[in-house]
């Protein structure tokens, strides 16, 4: 059975994501050198049509040479994941995932800190 697809960006999609974010529309050649990880350029472009699928970039043909834009900033692209990361382990709760962060013993006390200076205040009643 296949795999269901996921609606927001995998680790290698994101890899190519982040090279468009930092050098704007190129051709999938481009993105090669760009890639933290050594990718075939067979499967940046399969890559680059699954970005397309889910509406993260789109193509442009110029000449013999398709150019890749992305159509989703990373501010969008953060928040996408982060609503996908709410509801699936979250439902759908802010609260809830603070309050995860701030059961972290890993988390140093700064950080926890500035997680309950972050969250709203409760409501009296």
């Amino acid at each position: 059975m296949a795999r269901k697809p996921s609606p927001t960006l995998t680790e290698a999609e994101l890899e190519i994501m982040e090279a468009l974010w930092r050098l704007g529309p190129s051709p999938a050649r481009a993105l090669l050198p760009a890639l933290p990880r050594p990718k075939a350029y067979n499967t940046v472009l399969t890559l680059l049509a699954i970005l397309e699928k889910k509406g993260y970039v789109r193509r442009e043909r110029q000449g013999r040479t398709h150019i890749f834009h992305p159509t989703v900033d990373r501010p969008t692209a953060c928040r996408q994941a982060l609503r996908h990361l709410l509801a699936r382990f979250f439902h759908g709760s802010p609260a809830l995932l603070v309050a995860t962060l701030l059961s972290d013993r890993e988390l140093g006390p700064e950080v926890r800190q500035l997680l309950r200076e972050l969250a709203p205040p409760k409501e009296e009643g």
